[in-house]
């Protein structure tokens, strides 16, 4: 009897096992920074995409702070109809190509699959995404940015990040008129020098700015708000004002021997790091100062941007790499996917432990006694002392809280730490001198969760000066949500004036 479902495109979760595309072997990766997946070859691709069960309720689509219609663009590229799975794509999602490299899919669309819940392995959404967006900019697909008409309406967005893109980009489509300051010399945020090549290859993010500014985008580059050009200076060159600072300010660590020689903060290390990687003089990175070469490294932090530094280390030429965490592998916020790159490429993760503090000179015995030793530079990091963790009851969370241990203290030796601890907000009010511009007990803006506005008329904010440290998905949604309540205020504003 025939199988009735010999010519179905989709459902086939149980005759099509998972595969991800090929990943290159961690000797190989572990000498450059490119991205360590392949492509999908175009068969494997809609191969992959056929195994989708297409779900009633897609759970893979309301996990994604995007909403993208996912179910949809796996069918038409199981089809073999891939100009159309892009334009689905790119109709609620601003960057897809980077989405599909960066995002942590396992926590996200991926980690909420039906087929994954009933053991027969999720499907590569993320990858599938990927080669989707990569296949349209290689064909053409993406087009220009062309306003069918222009307005009068200015915009100036502060943070070139990806929740100001996306919102400059939603605009200009719109016909506005829009400008976009950062403080660095590139735009693209931690897109650019936070998140390192082998997850993020630079010219993925640089062919959007290009977009961007080959649409009518205007970029002020090298801009400091509040030196360069004070908060008031932009509010009254633009009707609108969107703020997508992002959080730079790293969170410190209060510990004896914290300012050591050597110890670093982790956005230091990734954006000198990736500034070599597009040929920048780096004279910290020249010097030793910010580079892995030769050292025994230790990275404090459990977080995505603790994998990203442990990594990089790798490639940098460390002798060691140990990422210390206060909990435990099951407990830990950063994405499962990166801890199993890490340690296939040689990082030691040490669960459940915490530093207590840094000792410096040149010997065990010389930096605990706090003596200096003959032929050694007093201040210059020598170890970490460590101290074992358990884990106890839930903290407000809901996670468990680490507890000390006693008496279970050890000496980390090391040449170089990283704290990749997270980071906080900067006093925006304080250091812009914005009057009105209201923030929460975090430090963070605080802005209305539907339009966005802050409680400075015209002024929007988007992203993780809004949330905290967060996803770059969500500082997608943002940005592209904030857009559409500026549209949706010129246009009530137009209907009032042609009334």
């Amino acid at each position: 009897m025939e199988d009735p479902l010999a010519e179905q495109k989709m459902l086939k979760f149980v005759t099509v096992g998972k595969a991800m595309p090929e990943k290159r072997p961690a000797d190989e990766r572990r000498d450059d920074f490119e991205e360590i997946y392949g492509e999908y070859a175009g068969e494997k691709a809609a191969e992959q995409a056929s195994r989708c069960s297409q779900c009633g309720v897609p759970y893979c689509q309301s996990h994604c702070p995007l909403q993208n219609n996912i179910p949809d663009w796996l069918r038409l590229t199981a089809e073999g109809r891939l100009q159309e799975a892009y334009e689905v794509s790119q109709a609620t999602n601003t960057f897809p190509e980077i989405c599909g490299r960066i995002c942590p899919q396992d926590r996200l669309c991926e980690g909420n699959c039906v087929i994954e819940q009933s053991g027969h392995g999720t499907v590569t959404i993320g990858s599938v995404e990927k080669y989707i967006t990569d296949t349209a900019w290689e064909k053409g697909w993406v087009k220009p940015i062309a306003p069918a008409m222009e307005r009068s309406e200015s915009v100036g967005v502060i943070g070139a990040g990806p929740g100001g893109l996306a919102a400059a980009d939603r605009l200009r489509r719109a016909g506005l008129k829009v400008t976009v300051y950062d403080r660095y010399d590139r735009a693209g945020g931690l897109l650019t020098y936070g998140i390192p090549g082998f997850k993020l290859e630079k010219p993925v993010v640089m062919q959007r700015v290009e977009q961007l500014k080959n649409g009518g985008v205007e970029f002020v580059l090298n801009c400091n708000v509040g030196d360069d050009l004070t908060f008031d200076e932009i509010r009254a060159k633009h009707d609108f004002i969107v703020i997508a600072t992002g959080v730079y300010k790293s969170r410190d660590l209060q510990a004896p021997g914290v300012g050591a020689t050597g110890v670093i903060r982790a956005i230091d290390y990734l954006t000198a790091s990736n500034r070599k990687s597009f040929g920048d003089e780096v004279p910290e990175f020249e010097s030793g100062e910010l580079s892995a070469e030769g050292k025994r490294v230790v990275v404090i932090g459990g977080g995505d941007t603790a994998m990203d530094c442990v990594r990089t280390a790798i490639r940098q030429g460390a002798t060691s790499v140990k990422c210390l965490y206060r909990r435990d592998r099951a407990n830990m916020p950063g994405s499962q996917r990166e801890v199993a790159n890490a340690e296939e490429e040689g990082v030691e993760f040490v669960w459940l432990s915490a530093p207590k503090g840094f000792t410096s000179g040149g010997s065990q015995q010389g930096a605990v006694q706090g003596v200096a030793v003959e032929g050694t530079e007093i201040g210059k990091i020598a170890g970490v002392m460590v101290q074992r963790m358990r884990l106890g009851q839930p903290d407000a969370s809901g996670r468990q809280s680490p507890e000390l241990i006693e008496g279970s203290d050890y000496l980390e030796d090391a040449d170089m730490v990283v704290m990749a601890l997270g980071f906080e907000p900067e006093d925006l009010p304080k250091l812009w001198g914005a009057d009105g511009l209201e923030v929460t007990r975090w430090g963070t803006v605080k802005a209305d969760f539907r339009t966005h506005e802050t409680a400075l008329p015209g002024v929007y904010a988007v992203g993780d000066i809004v949330r905290g440290a967060s996803l770059v998905v969500w500082a997608i949604r943002d940005g592209r949500e904030a857009a559409d309540a500026i549209l949706d205020k010129i246009g009530d504003a137009a209907t009032i004036a042609a009334e």
